[in-house]
């Protein structure tokens, strides 16, 4: 009998334990799985592959590209790389399917700028026939990839996304242990020895020993006894087992938050309370602030302002422009102070996904006696950030501290809103305090080292005897189209802004002149004396700090930058 069990377990052990070992090895599923873009699908200048194409839980994500010639590579937040496209003709890599990566084309723009170089992108690659990259993306939130070869010509299509096989061999391991075990009960049963019959005696007295032993009373508190099973090497004891009381506080079962209504709206709500993510990673803001500080420099050392204007535009060109020309005349004038990207004390960036977008890091190297503010702005998606304005700190001032991990609210100039004043209307007075400083906002500012200065200066001017046959006008006017704002943890904002400043001399009667002699502006004119007067203007750079509504503080002037820009005759 042993025998006609021991053969068949060894069979049928030996076909489980081929059966797992077969599912390891030469039957296992592959280790990847790829998906490609379906072949002949249209191509536009620029190809984007939505998140929708990343496999769903799977870390390990391999896009490969392949192409004809060279193509960039780019990532980007998606809202970033939707708006950098535009409404240019594309195709969209947006699922994976069954049959394979699903697409979307849609008609528009036949060319587009080379987005090789663009700010949005927190990453990029150019490659020259293929490229395999690993999706990773680099914060939370929704990435795309972009694609594209030039702007001119079509961009790849040939893609295929890998990402490992979800697919599993479950039953590999069990049938290899039951087939295991199988082959041992097999074996173990040629060894057993088969019990032999007794003889009738010995049989008797067994049988009388037994009948006495059930004829002895049950002795109280007797030993208990359990059964046990033994199951592939795991033991279920059935003694001390017994049902869980609810008496037991660890056996009622805890409740489940997500059925708590509550919970789900407390949830949602702290979801929304979340502050936006900034526009700029930090490692894209240390990107373009060696950008910018490189094409500077570039200029600075050159004095050469069309070199500056790729990375350099509003009150920042418009004070180098000016002092370029001005040391090209009068070489007793200053060089502007250098623009340094580290290292970076702290920054104000923008989380607004709409343009144009305002970023403000505060640096100081060791060529700068103090910090300063670079006020980068990005006009529209496929602009890079250009340096609207440096401005250096005054002493004794502050900069507001902020949280570098959120983004900060863009404030509409215009408007007053939850401050104190307007942006806009904040730079009009600054204006109106330097030009009036006896005026209508002669209580709106806390004292500074800025309009100190400069009210100082236009006092002595006007108090200084040698003027006294000239009427001498200052007039500081605020540049409408230069003015930025950001919002600050304490309800108020920075405000960045810029100012012209006419400072006038016209003699006040027939034989009346003014002198130039030996002054900057007889470099710029050319003459020693004038009898028609002389315009000299300035531009000033200037940052304000500007309270909520409600609030016993008055504006703050935390930096300004001052330049002169031209002398003329009149």
């Amino acid at each position: 009998m042993r025998l006609k069990i021991a053969v068949p377990a060894l069979v049928i052990g030996a076909l489980l334990m081929l059966l797992g070992i077969g599912q390891l090895t030469f039957w296992s599923p592959p280790e990847t799985v790829t998906a490609s873009v379906p072949a002949g699908s249209e191509a536009g200048p620029v190809t984007v592959i939505d998140a929708g194409a990343k496999a769903p839980d799977a870390d390990d994500v391999d896009i490969t590209v392949r192409s004809e010639g060279t193509f960039t590579l780019a990532v980007g937040r998606a809202g970033d790389v939707d708006a950098w496209v535009g409404d240019a003709a594309h195709l969209r890599v947006t699922a994976i399917a069954e049959e394979g990566l699903e697409t979307r084309f849609t008609e528009g723009e036949e060319t587009v700028p080379n987005p090789s170089g663009s700010d949005l992108w927190t990453s990029e690659e150019t490659a020259d026939g293929s490229v395999t990259y690993r999706w990773l993306d680099p914060a939370e939130g929704d990435w795309s990839i972009l694609l594209a070869a030039d702007g001119e010509n079509p961009a790849p299509t040939d893609i295929s996304v890998t990402w490992p096989n979800e697919a599993t061999t479950g039953w590999a391991v069990p049938l290899i242990v039951i087939g295991a075990l199988a082959i041992v009960l097999g074996i173990a049963l040629f060894f057993v020895t088969p019990k032999r019959n007794r003889p009738a005696a010995e049989g008797s007295r067994a049988h009388q020993r037994r009948m006495e032993t059930r004829k002895k009373p049950k002795r109280a508190g007797g030993a208990s006894f359990g059964v046990a099973v033994v199951v592939a090497g795991l033991t279920v004891s059935g003694a001390g087992l017994a049902h869980a009381s609810t008496s037991d506080p660890s056996s009622v079962p805890s409740p489940d938050p997500s059925s708590d209504p509550s919970s789900t709206a407390s949830a949602t709500s702290e979801a929304a309370d979340e502050p936006a993510p900034p526009v700029l990673l930090e490692s894209q803001l240390e990107r373009i602030l060696a950008s910018v500080a490189t094409v500077v420099a570039e200029g600075d050392a050159a004095s050469d302002a069309e070199l500056l204007e790729p990375r350099v535009a509003e009150a920042a060109l418009a004070l180098r422009t000016a002092n370029y020309d001005v040391r090209s005349q009068a070489s007793d004038v200053p060089e502007p102070t250098p623009v340094a990207a580290e290292p970076v004390l702290t920054t104000m960036v923008s989380s607004e996904t709409s343009w144009p977008r305002t970023v403000v890091a505060l640096t100081q190297s060791d060529e700068n006696p103090v910090p300063h503010a670079l006020v980068l702005v990005q006009a529209d998606p496929r602009s890079n950030y250009q340096l609207s304005a440096a401005i250096q700190m005054l002493p004794g001032t502050t900069f507001p501290a902020s949280d570098g991990a959120a983004g900060v609210a863009e404030v509409p100039v215009d408007v007053a809103g939850e401050l104190a004043l307007a942006p806009q209307d904040a730079m009009d007075a600054i204006a109106d305090f330097l030009s009036e400083p006896d005026g209508d906002n002669a209580e709106t500012f806390e004292a500074n080292s800025f309009a100190d200065a400069i009210t100082s200066f236009q006092a002595d001017v006007v108090a200084d005897p040698g003027n006294d046959s000239a009427d001498i006008t200052f007039v500081h006017e605020s540049e409408q189209d230069f003015a930025h704002a950001l919002s600050t943890s304490d309800g108020g904002a920075m405000v960045f802004g810029y100012l012209n400043h006419t400072y006038s001399s016209v003699p006040r009667g027939a034989g009346d002149s003014i002198d130039l002699d030996g002054t900057v502006y007889e470099s710029l004119t050319g003459e020693t004396s004038t009898d028609e007067g002389i315009d000299v203007r300035y531009g000033e750079a200037v940052m304000m700090y500007v309270p909520p509504a409600g609030s016993d503080e008055r504006i703050r002037v935390i930096g300004a930058a001052q330049q002169l820009l031209s002398a003329e005759l009149r």
